[in-house]
């Protein structure tokens, strides 16, 4: 027949082998699962869209334009190449540089050569350069005319849990989201692969956009391609607000300060 302190032992090794399972089990929520550290989870067997996308960018206010004419006349076109300012801007390597360029103002125009103002916010680079090219054929100032505009000034940044979270210049103007992501050294293991959110200004607004990288929906999103002052921010998982708080590490603390104090009980017994 087992004594009282017997029976108290049995229910202790219980109550011992139920933390422990406790603790694997708060051990193991906080690290989260590894599906979510790896991207596109589901079948890999896709045929993308062959559709090009419409990548062409809106022009908004503080963009920085770099617009070059030429024509059949090279001394006539000159007279039209002559930027409204330098301005300042960090480069990937982090250098700060000067560019000079037309910057759209606040109520959306450029201030142009002879032309003088031109709306230019909310159209694309296509329409300011019809419209800059039908001025100059319209007013006799040039003969077949050649207008040329791109950003000097496209960029994005990325944020949260990434190895290089920054502001990054996208000198071609055409950017994925994951190519966005590479430039920035990808997620680390503590970012959430399937909670992204990208903030886009349109038309005025800012809005954001939830994108789950753990499925393949982004292939056929529209935001698989960024835009220029888009934002992407990685939210950190279970693991890093744990490690962040202390919360994890307290947990053996606990458990075993309580193991400790039923066998000091017990014992006294």
């Amino acid at each position: 027949m087992k004594t009282i302190k017997e029976h108290s032992i049995i229910k202790v090794n219980r109550f011992l082998k139920m933390l422990s399972v406790l603790s694997l089990y708060l051990f193991l929520s906080s690290c989260g699962s590894t599906n979510n550290a790896v991207y596109f989870n589901e079948p890999t067997n896709l045929i993308i869209g062959g559709k090009e996308a419409n990548l062409e960018p809106i022009i908004q206010s503080n963009d920085l334009l770099s617009i070059m004419v030429s024509s059949v006349n090279p001394e006539a076109a000159e007279l039209f190449n002559v930027s409204s300012g330098d301005v300042e801007q960090t480069t990937n390597s982090g250098n700060i540089s000067r560019v000079s360029g037309y910057l759209v103002d606040q109520e959306g125009f450029i201030n142009f050569p002879i032309l003088g103002k031109i709306e230019a916010s909310g159209k694309t680079k296509k329409a300011v350069r019809d419209d800059i090219t039908s001025l100059l054929v319209n007013k006799k100032l040039l003969l077949e005319p050649i207008v040329d505009i791109r950003y000097l000034n496209y960029k994005v940044s990325i944020l949260g849990e990434v190895k290089n979270p920054s502001v990054y210049n996208v000198p071609s103007e055409k950017i994925s989201l994951l190519e966005a992501l590479g430039m920035a050294g990808d997620i680390t293991i503590f970012g959430r692969r399937d909670n992204i959110t990208l903030i886009r200004e349109e038309n005025g607004i800012k809005r954001t956009h939830r994108i789950d990288l753990t499925t393949n929906e982004i292939f056929d999103s529209p935001y698989y391609y960024l835009q220029s002052n888009d934002i992407i921010y990685v939210q950190p998982n279970g693991a890093k607000v744990a490690s962040a708080t202390g919360t994890k590490d307290w947990i053996p603390v606990i458990l075993s300060a309580i193991s400790l104090a039923i066998i000091t009980v017990i014992n006294l017994k």
